[in-house]
């Protein structure tokens, strides 16, 4: 394995991720940002959640799993997320939690990579919600 995930003292531990990644390996993967689509394009519906942010984590989360598949990798392979949440508030963390936690069990794994949330203002069409990307390092 690429990564070494590490939580130094005189940080504090953060349950939902480590601060710090070390990255030993030489394929580096960057993930273009995954939003609540399905396989075949859809963005909202039953299969993705209009308006849920929770299923949109999910489906984000999983997405992300299917690009680290592609490529011969998994989540104990990403060294940094980076997500953007339209709107954020505080107030909408366990919803967000609930996603990552759903997203986790289908992939039978927790996503603890160092990552940052960062609230905007909107995404690519209003019924995205959050979009989720992925930096990766493999052994080659």
């Amino acid at each position: 394995m690429a990564i070494t995930l590490v939580n130094p003292s005189g940080l504090p531990e953060i349950g939902a991720y480590r601060q710090v990644a070390v990255a030993t390996g030489s394929k580096l993967v960057f993930i273009a940002g995954q939003v609540a689509w399905d396989a075949d394009g859809a963005t909202v519906g039953a299969t993705v959640g209009a308006g849920d942010l929770a299923a949109q984590v999910e489906q984000c989360y999983v997405n992300v799993g299917t690009a680290l598949t592609a490529v011969g990798g998994t989540f104990e392979d990403v060294a940094k997320l980076t997500v953007y949440v339209v709107d954020w508030t505080p107030e909408k963390m366990p919803l967000f939690m609930e996603g990552v936690t759903r997203a986790a069990a289908r992939l039978g794994t927790t996503p603890v990579a160092p990552g940052t949330l960062v609230g905007v203002a909107a995404l690519d069409i209003p019924d995205h919600l959050v979009e989720v990307e992925a930096t990766a390092v493999l052994d080659s």
